[in-house]
């Protein structure tokens, strides 16, 4: 099986992918920004598809091992570019979030670099101070303040999601690099009150949270599209009403190509691929998993494991939204959804398993801690 996972981790990917650009085919085209060109999304998406080929090709050949050299470089970027998201012309502001800066050619989300950037740093932590990872200071207070900054700079953006998401990653590497169970507690404790402020304190997050406790009474309102997704879910059945068929995307259900994109599956092709597109989620957790189990060092064996974590349980929060099983948050299902900057940052993500994988199985099963000394690889 171990032997395997490679090819089951690339094929799961390519489904997603080929899946995405057929929906994004059949959905972008009754996109209010579509600039009257049917095929606009597409093209976008494939000039990304093309950068995240490259990124995914690059990280497969590079050994994984030079990331922990590098990720000061890219900590560092990360926080100056989630800055500028704030620093007009350079950041924009769309539907009240500053979350992206003008690339010219076309707009990125620094909080995806955000996640790259708290990663790589987690693992590396963890790895320099293996010893010390149930200590408070050291395997507690210092990495959780570290991955804690770019944090706080993504949800000053008001995107509540990526943060959740990062934050739900960091502590589950964590708690897989052996920090103390019981100082792990205190932030997801303060994670779940912070949340339950912004529930009661911000209408349009209280909106959500009502509409997901009653979605039939807020159909029209902040539940509308939970509930026109339930109705494409609905309408799709088992066999689907057809590739290019659904009715939803003609402006019933908003953001049909990017946040809900997966109720258009549903919709158009109906209960069988729905359950394929979950089944190749599933195997991307099990593939990741396994590649991290056979890493050859503690540094890869925490960043297999971030990396399959950080993918899963986005994809994880979109379809229970998207099915109404968790209140409304918009965030892109990976592969999948219009969206470049978290479409090369993923294909980056699963090169880089691709390396630990190469990389990990050549070695005997007791691991070294090695890492290639440099100049560059810092000491806190």
């Amino acid at each position: 099986m171990q032997r395997r996972t490679a090819y089951i981790l690339i094929l799961s990917m390519m489904s997603l992918l080929v899946i995405g650009i057929v929906m994004l085919q059949s959905t972008g085209a009754f996109a209010r920004d579509s600039h009257g060109d049917m095929y606009f999304f597409v093209k976008r998406q494939g000039m990304w598809l093309m950068i995240g080929t490259a990124a995914l090709v690059g990280a497969a050949l590079v050994d994984y091992r030079w990331w922990a050299k590098l990720w000061p470089w890219i900590y560092g970027l990360a926080v100056v570019l989630l800055i500028l998201c704030f620093v007009p012309p350079v950041g924009m502001k769309i539907n009240g979030a500053w979350r992206w800066i003008n690339l010219g050619f076309a707009s990125f989300q620094p909080s995806e670099l955000g996640k790259v950037a708290v990663l790589l740093f987690l693992a590396w932590w963890y790895h320099r101070y293996e010893a010390e990872s149930r200590q408070f200071w050291l395997g507690f207070a210092c990495p959780l303040a570290v991955a804690g900054l770019i944090m706080a700079l993504i949800v000053v953006e008001v995107d509540l999601g990526a943060t959740s998401l990062i934050g739900v990653t960091t502590l589950a590497v964590m708690f897989v690099a052996g920090a103390g169970l019981r100082w792990l507690m205190l932030p997801l404790g303060l994670g779940l009150a912070g949340l339950v402020f912004a529930v009661l304190n911000i209408e349009e997050r209280t909106g959500r949270l009502m509409a997901f406790l009653d979605p039939e009474k807020y159909k029209l309102h902040e539940g509308l599209q939970q509930w026109q997704a339930l109705l494409a879910f609905g309408a799709g059945g088992v066999e689907g009403l057809g590739l290019g068929e659904g009715r939803q995307k003609m402006l019933y259900l908003p953001y049909a190509h990017t946040d809900f994109i997966f109720p258009m599956i549903g919709e158009e092709l109906g209960l069988r691929f729905t359950l394929l597109t979950v089944f190749c989620f599933l195997l991307i957790l099990m593939s990741g998993v396994l590649i991290a189990m056979n890493a050859r060092d503690r540094f890869g064996m925490l960043l297999g494991f971030g990396i399959t974590i950080i993918i899963t349980v986005q994809a994880a929060i979109n379809i229970g939204v998207t099915t109404s099983l968790l209140p409304n948050k918009g965030m892109p299902l990976p592969f999948i959804s219009y969206g470049g900057s978290n479409l090369a940052v993923s294909m980056a993500f699963i090169g880089i398993l691709l390396n630990i994988h190469r990389l990990g199985r050549r070695v005997p099963a007791a691991r070294t801690r090695a890492i290639p000394s440099t100049s560059m690889a810092v000491r806190l």
